[in-house]
C-alpha cells in the first residue's frame, strides 16, 4: 500500500465518524506504476459516478480508497446530506450542510483526507459543496447538463487532471447576480474582494432566470453568453447566493441560482475559495469561461490563491 494511501486511511478514521464523508471504504489496492504523474495519490470517487472518469484518474497513477457520501432517495434535492449513513457535516460547521450531491466528495477534500475528490455537477452540484467547504471544485465542459469535474486545494493538480500545461491571463468581467438572482450582501462583498487580482470589468448582464429551461430539460447554446464571450475570457460571479444552511434544509432559497444556467450552456466553471463570512464559514467565487477553456479556469484559480492565500 502507498504510504500516502496509508496516510489518508488513518486520516479518514479519526474524522469519519463526525463527518460521514464516505460511503464505502476499500480494504485492498492495486500495485502502481510509479512513472504515473499522480503515482500513489489517494483519491476519493463520488458514489455512481461514471466508471471512465474514475479509471481515467487511475491511469494517471491515482489510488481510489472509497466511495463518498451522496443523499439518498429520502432527500429533498434542496437539503442535501442525509444518507443511509447518516448526516454529512460539513467540517467548518457541523451543523451546516457541506452541499451536494457531490457533499462527501467536499468534505473529503477540506478536512484533509485526499487531495483529490471526483464529483458530477448536474446543476452546481461540484461547485456549490466546494463554495461551502473552501475547496476548488471545477466543473468541465459538457454538451449535457451534467458535467464530470474535481474537488481539490491545489490549481496545480487541476492542470495534471486536465492535461494542460498552458498558462494564460485571462480578461475577466464581474456580474454580481447575473440579473436575476438575490445574493446577500456578505457574499457580494467578499466573493468581489477576491476576485480582484483578475481586475474584472463589471458588466450588466441579464440573463433570463434559468428554472423554467431546467425544468423543462433545455439545453443549448445561450446567446447572452456568446456574446459576452467574444470580448471576455472569464465571467466571475458569487458561487452561491447564501451561506450553507443547515440540516433542515434551505427553505425557499434557490441555491442553484447562480449555478445551473452553465450547465444548460455547458460552459466550464469552478468555484474558488474567496474567504470567510462573519460566521466563520466559506464563501466562493465562481468563474465560468469558454467551452473548452478550463486553462483559463486554473489560470483564475492560481491568481486569486496566490493573492488572497484562504485556503
Amino acid at each position: 500500500m502507498p504510504d500516502l494511501v496509508r496516510e489518508a486511511l488513518a486520516r479518514l478514521d479519526r474524522v469519519e465518524p463526525v463527518l460521514c464523508a464516505f460511503h464505502t471504504v476499500y480494504e485492498s489496492f492495486r500495485p502502481v506504476d510509479p512513472s504515473l504523474p499522480l503515482a500513489g495519490m489517494p483519491i476519493a470517487v463520488k458514489q455512481g459516478e461514471r466508471r471512465s472518469h474514475r479509471e481515467w484518474l487511475m491511469a494517471l497513477g491515482c489510488v481510489p480508497i472509497g466511495l463518498t457520501t451522496t443523499p439518498d432517495g429520502s432527500t429533498p434535492w434542496q437539503t442535501w446530506g442525509r444518507n443511509s449513513r447518516g448526516v454529512t457535516r460539513n467540517p467548518w460547521n457541523l451543523d451546516r450542510t457541506p452541499g451536494g450531491s457531490s457533499a462527501g466528495s467536499a468534505v473529503a477534500v477540506a478536512s484533509g483526507v485526499v487531495p483529490l475528490a471526483t464529483g458530477v455537477d448536474g446543476a452546481g452540484s461540484i461547485r456549490i459543496p466546494a463554495a461551502w467547504c473552501g475547496v476548488l471544485g471545477l466543473k468541465t465542459t459538457s454538451a449535457e447538463r451534467a458535467a464530470v469535474g474535481v474537488f481539490t486545494r491545489d490549481p496545480d493538480l487541476l492542470a495534471v487532471y486536465l492535461g494542460t500545461s498552458e498558462v494564460s491571463s485571462p480578461t475577466a468581467v464581474w456580474s454580481p447576480n447575473l440579473g436575476f438572482a438575490e445574493v446577500d450582501d456578505e457574499q457580494l462583498e467578499i466573493a468581489w474582494r477576491a476576485a480582484a487580482p483578475l481586475r474584472p470589468r463589471p458588466v450588466d448582464l441579464v440573463l433570463p432566470d434559468p428554472a423554467g429551461d431546467w425544468f423543462a430539460n433545455r439545453c443549448g447554446p445561450n446567446p447572452v453568453l456568446d456574446e459576452l464571450f467574444e470580448t471576455a475570457d472569464l465571467l466571475l460571479t458569487p458561487t452561491t447566493p447564501g451561506p450553507p444552511h443547515g440540516h433542515d434544509g434551505p427553505g425557499s432559497r434557490i441555491n442553484t441560482a447562480l449555478t445551473w444556467a452553465f450547465n444548460l450552456s455547458g460552459h466550464p466553471a469552478i468555484s474558488i475559495p474567496a474567504g470567510f463570512d462573519s460566521e466563520g464559514l466559506p464563501v466562493g467565487l465562481q468563474a465560468v469561461a469558454r467551452h473548452g477553456r478550463e486553462a483559463d479556469l486554473v489560470a483564475a484559480a492560481r491568481a486569486v490563491l496566490t493573492s488572497n492565500r484562504v485556503v
